[in-house]
């Protein structure tokens, strides 16, 4: 776990995604954004489209997203899936890998966060099912579209989120304890570093690395299923809805918050890098005891062997469905 050692980027907390990309040529590239109509997805999609890029953007409501992108200018589509919907993700995978023979950079961005208790498949959590399982498979099934180019990339968006729960080894799904909407949350964006640092591990024989990034704090649609007494008690909104003046110094705007997936998506600094959790445009630092709350990374978000746990959980959970 010694890799997570930061390195002299000239970006900081409050770069832009803009500021980032700037310079990059991404012309001629194919990337896949889930969640790029909403929140830091769609200044991701500004980003990437405006250095060149093409880029599809799979999405539940294929005709909200269509809404939500269309002034940004640039090669941008859209297509139908359901990430908590296995069946749904594996159609969409199937149909790129029938008109595509190669796939440059994936970024999987989307997610759900402290929604009330429900259930996916075969009776999994939903925030696992969504912000993992469904990542899980869209990434397998288009890994031969990745290995097919020299330097492709995946991105997971972790979050700082994830030192509130490793992963629950005896009760992944909230099958024998009571559901808990933030430890579950946590849990599984745990498992999207761990799923970043052991696909890595997988693929970079073949020229493929992997990335996890927390994008830092962000007031964006993900915030939908918390009541206003929540984030009044969290510090972060007054009574009448306003941001306090702690969250007006932590939180980012969402080109602010788009910044570090961007740079770890295409920034030349991470060259022979992969596997690594990075926050502020950068490698985080690993953290422990005395670590902040908003920053670092704990040891259990990249343990090379939880990692290679996850994998093998992951596939065994597949297999039962």
């Amino acid at each position: 776990m010694t890799d997570q050692k930061p390195i002299n980027s000239p970006f900081h907390a409050k770069s832009t995604a803009a500021e980032v990309i700037k310079g990059v040529d991404l012309s001629g590239k194919f990337v896949i954004v889930t969640g790029g109509h909403s929140g830091i997805g769609v200044e991701t999609v500004r980003a990437l489209a405006g250095a060149g890029a093409e880029i599809l953007v799979p999405a539940r409501n294929a005709f909200k997203a269509k809404e939500a992108i269309a002034g940004i200018a640039g090669k941008i589509s859209v297509a139908s899936m359901d990430l908590a919907d296995l069946q749904s993700v594996r159609k969409f995978a199937g149909e790129v890998k029938a008109s595509r023979k190669a796939l440059h950079l994936l970024i999987n961005n989307a997610g759900i966060m402290a929604c009330p208790e429900m259930r996916a498949g075969p009776g999994w959590e939903l925030q696992f099912a969504t912000n993992h399982i469904g990542h899980f498979v869209l990434t397998t099934e288009l890994a031969p579209l990745l290995k097919a180019v020299n330097g492709a990339s995946v991105v997971c968006l972790s979050s700082t989120a994830h030192k509130m729960s490793a992963i629950r080894w005896h009760d992944i799904h909230f099958v024998k304890e009571p559901y808990q909407k933030w430890t579950a949350y946590g849990q599984s964006k745990t498992a999207n570093a761990l799923f970043a640092r052991d696909l890595d591990r997988r693929l970079k024989g073949e020229g493929v690395r992997a990335f996890s990034v927390h994008p830092g704090g962000i007031m964006t649609p993900l915030q939908r299923h918390l009541q206003l007494e929540e984030m009044v008690a969290a510090g972060w909104l007054n009574e009448k809805g306003e941001p306090t003046e702690m969250a007006k110094g932590l939180f980012k705007t969402p080109e602010q918050g788009a910044s570090t997936t961007v740079f770890a998506a295409t920034s030349r600094l991470l060259d022979g890098e992969g596997g690594v959790y990075c926050e502020d445009c950068n490698i985080a630092q690993l953290g422990g005891a005395d670590a902040p709350r908003w920053a670092m990374v704990e040891p259990h978000a990249c343990d090379p062997e939880q990692a290679a746990r996850l994998w093998t959980e992951t596939e065994t959970m597949l297999a039962r469905a």
